[in-house]
């Protein structure tokens, strides 16, 4: 994957609404979509400098170079050693970029103290902003190559989730079924897990982040949740299917009707134009209709792209109005705490006509095992 600077272009876009002079993304999400390149966060500081005009700047340790030079993003080096540290290079930059009495946008939810602290000490005349959702906004609508990613991630969860579940049966564990689901993403293409996937059985499905067991063996009557993803090209898919395990009781089938209800609601709501917080109103109203406003304990969904939690948030009160490639779940869910717990999760999109849901595995109750 090479680095596109239409994607630089919408970023300094960004700076111009928000009245920063530069920007300094570190690795992660806004890192990758900007330069292509992939980079951990270490002890080392990594540092991309934007300034609202002219050549980029990367503050970068020498073993990191090579590899970030190879994707093809345009801007000026500035390497470090290990013996030499990287004072002199973040001094370098800051100079270079002639960046102190400047308004400066950093990723406060991402920036680490020690980072901050350095950047302020060598520009200590600028001044540095929060600037996450501002910089972070730039990847807030996918393009058609980012659409194409996602729905091979989520092909590719969708097909390991069909064949885990022809091969339950009963008096398997939640690691042993976990393990099997984690092996055929894998082997179905998948270039990493979105997460580590939760396959939660009885009273443990009530958990919505409940956490797979090593122990319990699943059993008729039970119901059992997975939550899962693979990634591709470092987009993830984040999809939830629930299913009972050989019979399921008429309380276990009233509360998946309310949730098929409510996840109907949603991607019925969701259009361009459409606040976000309207569709979690509705399909939260949806579910309380039933009955079951009790066992609602969070919102519907939330943005889904390079990151599994991203913007738009689909919550009560959120006024961002959806738009044209713009991907989010709808995963409204209900949770009768030591019984049972339904969930039911797609990954969507918003287009010129209205929702397209790109999950397609089917939301029709299921008994497995």
């Amino acid at each position: 994957m090479k680095a596109s600077p239409h994607r630089l272009d919408k970023l300094r876009r960004a700076m111009q609404q928000h009245d920063l002079d530069a920007a300094v993304v570190i690795p992660g999400s806004n890192f990758l979509y900007l330069t292509a390149s992939v980079h951990g966060l270490m002890e080392r500081p990594l540092m991309l400098f934007v300034p609202s005009s002219g050549r980029p700047a990367v503050v970068i340790p020498a073993l990191e170079l090579e590899h970030f030079a190879s994707h093809g993003f345009d801007a000026q080096a500035i390497a470090w050693t290990d013996s030499e540290g990287y004072n002199t290079a973040l001094a370098t930059a800051v100079r270079t970029l002639a960046l102190d009495g400047k308004r400066i946008g950093v990723e406060g939810q991402l920036m680490r103290f020690f980072e901050g602290v350095a950047l302020q000490r060598h520009a200590p005349q600028a001044t540095v902003v929060d600037a996450h959702q501002a910089i972070s906004s730039i990847r807030l609508h996918k393009d058609a190559e980012e659409i194409a990613a996602l729905r091979k991630a989520i092909a590719i969860s969708e097909q390991a989730l069909g064949e885990t579940l022809e091969a339950i049966k009963i008096g398997m564990t939640e690691r042993e079924i976990m393990t099997f689901l984690v092996a055929r993403m894998n082997a179905l293409g998948a270039e990493g897990l979105s997460f580590e996937p939760i396959v939660l059985a009885g009273e443990n499905s009530a958990r919505p982040h409940g956490k797979v067991r090593d122990q319990y063996r699943i059993q008729r009557g039970d119901t059992l949740l997975f939550d899962f993803g693979a990634s591709y090209q470092g987009y993830h898919a984040d999809i939830t299917r629930t299913v009972f395990v050989g019979a399921a009781s008429a309380t276990q089938r009233a509360i998946y009707a309310a949730v098929k209800r409510a996840n109907e609601t949603g991607r019925a709501t969701a259009k361009p134009g459409i606040a976000a917080g309207k569709v979690d109103e509705q399909a939260a109203q949806a579910m309380r209709d039933t009955g079951f406003s009790e066992y609602i304990l969070h919102r519907t969904g939330h943005g889904l792209g390079l990151d599994v939690h991203e913007a738009p948030y689909i919550v009560q009160g959120n006024e961002q109005v959806l738009e044209p490639g713009m991907v989010f779940t709808i995963e409204p869910g209900l949770y009768a705490a030591g019984s049972t717990g339904v969930r039911i999760e797609d990954n969507v999109v918003i287009t010129e006509a209205g929702c397209e849901s790109l999950t397609t595995f089917s939301r029709d109750l299921m008994i497995v095992g």
